[in-house]
């Protein structure tokens, strides 16, 4: 912070850091509290930093001395006014910061004396008109931000001598309307952002920006886009609209843009048709939530060759065509629809799909071969469908599975079908005990509970099989007691609804005819389980029934109880397959 001498001339101001650049000085007065630009400014100085401080004016020839200047802050202060002769002198000046500053407007002339400026910063100001006659003399400019403004309107030639700007930005300001040329003159304009505004219809200005490459009109009020809306922006690779309240689209709007990348339309309610998207042939991302579709071109992927991710959640789509062409797709998001079917052709030879959500829909049926080929497939969403059966083949690759709420999906998956497997979620808890295998339980099986009480609880749950009612030993429980030893040392899944650590009590257990709708809910039915995730023992009031066959003579009861006892275990451990 020392000033630099030589001779008797001092090089630095009192107070301010410097960095000798060869001859040259790099001046940094930030956050001294000044109130007015120092005065003794060396003419070396090539950078000059007086931001953060209180300075509230910039009087005429303030840097006049400056020749050499190349970057000027002056930003966070509290400048309210700027001479239209404050930055004269300034013939090398190539970036200028007057942002966060409290401008409300800024003179014809101001930016005469800087014609080799390249970027400006307006924004965080309180202008609340475009300074259309201070922007007349940058040839130079290449970009500049006038968001976080008070602008409302742009007028016609708002821009039209900035021949260079190639980014531009107008966020957050309370812009509503627009003249049609506004944009014209801007003929190297790359990045236009209108963010954040309050714009009521589409922009159609940009018609002659015909260099744009990324547009952004998201968090503004435009209910329509219009036909042909960027025919004037072949070279258009993104555009980012999201929350607007769009309700139609031309279906024309988005055709012949073959450099654009991403495409997302949500919620535009009013999108009874998919968007003919011909000539946009680059099209990696498609969004299209939350619309009145019902049906997709059979030709999709024949228009988007290159499409790596397609959502289309939220609408009303039945039938899928085949994504046969669609080779780079990687994700498919077609939840909450009301598909039926997926046929053996809908996702043939998709090698790359690697996530497939297909859940809340209506599917019943898919057929046998519907994941043959989806060989990079790591997660499938089946989940909330009408299911009775999956197909396995073609999905040895699955890290995750979701199948919940398929409430007729009564089967068991063996893990050898999914060697893989990370996390899977099944309809009923009983599907889980594959992949949950007992810690606790390593001594036997049987040793449900530690209590003095039950000490005899293997033998009576082994009565409860007639076959075997005067003796300890199960073959069939003991090879099932095997394997599922066994299956302790494949890798760890994450399998829910889990039966529980230990155990877990089930209740309100559904006479259905196969015994196999074991659901983990709570109700008021007397008899109930526990299930670890090994296996099943029927106790507690149960525990009753097979206790002492005398009181259960003098209660007036049968062995209709036993019988569905020994039925639900037989058939719970057939679904497991591995008592068949």
């Amino acid at each position: 912070g020392h000033p630099i001498q030589l001779g008797a001339t001092y090089l630095c101001p009192s107070q301010c850091h410097c960095e000798e650049d060869g001859i040259y000085l790099m001046v940094d007065c930030s956050e001294l509290g000044l109130s007015s630009v120092p005065s003794n400014l060396n003419p070396l100085t090539t950078y000059l930093d007086l931001s953060m401080n209180n300075i509230s004016e910039i009087p005429p020839r303030a840097f006049h001395r400056l020749h050499l200047l190349s970057e000027l802050r002056i930003s966070g202060n509290q400048l309210r006014y700027i001479s239209g002769h404050a930055l004269q002198g300034l013939h090398n000046l190539k970036v200028l910061r007057l942002d966060a500053n409290l401008l409300s407007e800024i003179p014809a002339g101001t930016f005469r004396g800087v014609r080799s400026l390249r970027h400006l910063w307006l924004d965080d100001n309180s202008l609340a008109d475009i300074p259309v006659m201070a922007l007349d003399s940058l040839p130079s400019l290449q970009a500049m931000t006038l968001a976080l403004n008070q602008i409302t309107h742009i007028p016609d030639y708002a821009f039209t001598n900035l021949s260079a700007l190639v980014v531009l930005h107008l966020h957050n300001n309370k812009i509503q309307s627009m003249g049609a040329r506004c944009f014209d003159g801007l003929q190297s304009l790359e990045t236009l952002d209108l963010n954040y505004n309050n714009l009521q219809e589409f922009p159609v200005a940009i018609k002659t920006l015909s260099k744009l490459q990324e547009l952004g009109f998201h968090n503004n009020n435009i209910k329509a886009i219009p036909e042909q809306a960027f025919v004037g922006n072949p070279e258009l690779q993104t555009i980012h609209f999201y929350e607007n309240p769009i309700q139609s689209v031309g279906r024309s709007a988005f055709q012949f843009l073959p450099n654009l990348h991403t495409l997302s339309l949500n919620g535009a309610t009013e999108i009874k048709e998919f968007p003919d998207l011909k000539g946009t042939t680059s099209l990696e991302i498609l969004t299209l939530t939350r619309a009145g579709l019902s049906n997709l071109p059979m030709d999709l992927c024949e228009q988007l060759p290159s499409l790596k991710v397609l959502e289309l959640s939220y609408n009303q789509i039945e039938d899928l065509p085949s994504f046969y062409h669609c080779s780079s797709l990687q994700e498919i998001g077609l939840q909450h629809n009301q598909i039926r079917r997926i046929e053996s052709s809908t996702f043939q030879q998709l090698n790359s799909l690697r996530s497939l959500d297909l859940s809340w829909n209506k599917i019943e049926w898919i057929h046998p071969d519907a994941f043959l080929s989806l060989h990079s497939l790591a997660k499938l969403d089946l989940s909330d469908n009408s299911l009775s059966s999956v197909p396995v083949s073609g999905l040895s690759g699955l890290t995750h599975l979701k199948l919940k709420g398929n409430k007729d999906l009564y089967k068991s998956f063996s893990p050898d079908h999914f060697p893989r497997m990370r996390v899977i979620e099944m309809p009923y808890a009983y599907q889980c005990c594959v992949y949950n295998p007992c810690e606790s339980y390593k001594t036997s099986q049987w040793d449900i509970e530690q209590s003095t009480n039950d000490e005899e609880l293997p033998r009576r749950t082994v009565a409860m099989y007639p076959a075997h009612a005067d003796s300890n030993y199960d073959p069939d429980l003991e090879e099932f007691q095997q394997e599922i030893e066994e299956s302790k040392l494949q890798a760890s899944v994450q399998c829910t609804p889990a039966p529980g650590k230990s155990h877990c009590t089930v209740r309100n257990i559904p006479y259905f005819p196969d015994y196999k709708s074991l659901r983990s809910m709570s109700h008021t039915r007397n008899s109930s389980l526990i299930m670890c995730p090994c296996t099943i023992y029927i106790v507690k009031q149960m525990r009753d029934i097979t206790k002492d066959n005398g009181k259960e003579k003098k209660r007036g009861k049968d062995s209709t109880d036993n019988h569905f006892a020994l039925n639900l275990y037989v058939e719970f451990v057939k679904s497991l397959q591995l008592l068949v």
